[in-house]
């Protein structure tokens, strides 16, 4: 009989897991990163340099980031392939959740190699050549010129949509999965509360991506000039 990996207790497990923890986690800092271009290219490139200085920072992106997101990607792969949608039978949202759920991971297995290849490492011919890391001095004109292009943008856009929704919903199916929330009621709310969070990492991402286009991204741009300090003159005794 053929092993069904989607039903391998072990390796389901370890595909949440990874999920959740190291690239939940990098997923929410690396947004909170982009967001700092909201407040000009000086305050991302400060950003992006501090990154840099992590020490170790190569032993965490390969077995912080990497062979986790290598792992997770495969396995969903491989996950997606054995799933049988039944939209058409039983046309309910769950089915729909659960067929974008695995709609998404495809997906972002074809954005996140290209995202990797494009600013990561600099090795799209006809696009990037030249790395972030490394040149954090240049980082925000590296992704203000490639997101100067429309179809670029749109990709990367399309991305952290299926990026929020597919981290999302990832924490209602654990939360589910491992027993943290019992009963419809209870899965009815976190799943409301999954969906605004989905919604919430959207907002937050597109902005970021069109502050490099675009000073303060979609918001009004006061709401992003930096505070002047007030200089303290010092009273006469």
């Amino acid at each position: 009989m053929a092993i069904k990996f989607s039903r391998t207790f072990l390796l389901r497990k370890l595909h949440q897991l990874t999920g959740i923890i190291p690239l939940g986690l990098f997923f929410f800092v690396h947004m909170f990163t982009n967001s700092k271009a909201v407040n000009g290219e000086a305050a991302f490139e400060k950003a992006v340099q501090e990154i840099h200085d992590i020490p170790y920072l190569l032993f965490i992106e390969i077995f912080g980031i990497f062979l986790p997101l290598l792992f997770h990607s495969i396995y969903g792969v491989i996950i997606s392939t054995e799933a049988k949608p039944n939209l058409v039978a039983y046309n309910y949202g769950h089915n729909w959740f659960y067929f974008l759920q695995r709609a998404t991971g495809i997906f972002l297995f074809v954005f996140i190699l290209f995202h990797v290849l494009n600013l990561r490492f600099g090795l799209m011919p006809g696009l990037n050549m030249t790395p972030v890391a490394g040149n954090s001095h240049l980082a925000f004109d590296i992704v203000s010129r490639e997101f100067a292009i429309p179809w670029v943008l749109t990709f990367y856009i399309l991305g952290i949509a299926a990026t929020a929704w597919h981290l999302a919903y990832g924490f209602w199916l654990f939360a589910v999965d491992w027993g943290i929330v019992i009963g419809e009621r209870a899965q009815k709310y976190a799943l409301y509360a999954c969906a605004v969070l989905a919604f919430g990492l959207f907002a937050v991402g597109a902005n970021a991506a069109a502050a490099f286009v675009r000073p303060c991204g979609m918001l009004p741009e006061v709401l992003c000039e930096q505070p002047t300090t007030k200089s303290v003159v010092p009273k006469k005794v």
